[in-house]
């Protein structure tokens, strides 16, 4: 569950305040600056995936500063990952800019000074994660900060594309599966900086494909069809290399469609929106062909039936 920050419940003439605090306390020391502090509007929205936190953050033009004063102060170590998704952003660290436009991304250092300059209203996505998580060299890593990575083509594409529908679907996130999703987030991240920097990521390939496989079983479970013969099909690998892939994540095929389903199932029930659906209609809505079925694998997982939880929920 996503938590939020918003100025637009104070009075304007704290607006600005409250902000500088709460990016401070969200991030890393930061000096917060605008030349327009008694107009200024700004929200944030993040979650937690393991060590990766994810917040989606809209606000009126604004400049942000890590300075050394501020590094000297707190130095946790991380990396932080834009991705602009409206307006534009220029962030500059280490003698280079990056020019961002909804789309692109890149990657910057807290332990060395940066800037980030919004120049009229804008939406933008961060990634923060401890630097040890990306198990790429740290020098190497240092000569691609603030460079524009595009989100329109070959991994930066299908990164991008995720971290978008992910930025709309923060609220969504529970605890169930969200270390999970972070480290597929980290995994391709890795494979895609690995790509810039020339440099072998561990088992890039292999974790590539699978964030593949798992877009790919999300987008197709409410598919009745959908089985490890049919995924396997889709990637044009073969059932038994797609068993193993699963299986060197401690799970099979079968169960993390499964796993998914009953997720979505249960989000589905939690939704006061969808009181009107029945249990019945949830469960087919998400490929479960077998109502007494689906329920005794909904109390199996989550220790009461469908409605019974429901019920509580609501």
């Amino acid at each position: 569950m996503s938590t939020l920050i918003a100025t637009s419940t104070l009075p304007a003439a704290d607006r600005f305040e409250y902000w500088r605090s709460a990016v401070t306390d969200t991030f890393v020391p930061l000096r917060t600056e605008t030349s327009r502090p008694d107009r200024f509007d700004g929200r944030m929205r993040g979650t937690g995936l393991g060590a990766l936190t994810v917040t989606e953050i809209a606000a009126s033009p604004h400049v942000v500063r890590r300075t050394g004063p501020l590094i000297a102060r707190s130095d946790p170590g991380h990396y932080k990952i834009g991705v602009q998704l409206g307006g534009h952003c220029l962030l500059a660290q280490d003698g280079r800019e990056a020019a961002l436009v909804p789309g692109d991304f890149a990657i910057y250092d807290t332990t060395r000074p940066y800037t980030l300059a919004f120049d009229d209203s804008y939406r933008q996505l961060v990634l923060m994660l401890p630097r040890r998580l990306l198990r790429l060299p740290q020098d190497a890593v240092a000569g691609i900060t603030a460079t524009r990575v595009s989100g329109r083509r070959g991994v930066g594409a299908l990164l991008s594309a995720f971290l978008v529908q992910l930025a709309g679907r923060l609220d969504e996130i529970d605890d169930h599966g969200s270390v999970r999703l972070g480290d597929n987030i980290v995994d391709l991240l890795v494979t895609l900086l690995a790509e810039r920097l020339d440099a072998p990521a561990p088992d890039a390939r292999r974790r590539a494909l699978m964030l593949r496989v798992h877009a790919h079983i999300e987008r197709h479970l409410d598919d009745p069809d959908l089985s490890p013969d049919t995924i396997a099909a889709a990637h044009h690998v073969s059932s038994r290399h797609l068993y193993n892939l699963f299986r060197e994540e401690g799970t099979t095929v079968s169960a993390w469609i499964r796993e998914r389903r009953l997720e979505h199932c249960r989000r589905d029930l939690r939704d006061p929106l969808q009181l009107h659906r029945p249990v019945s209609a949830i469960a087919a809505r998400w490929g479960f062909v077998d109502a007494a079925h689906f329920s005794r694998l909904f109390k199996a997982a989550y220790g009461a039936t469908p409605r019974d939880y429901r019920v509580t929920i609501t």
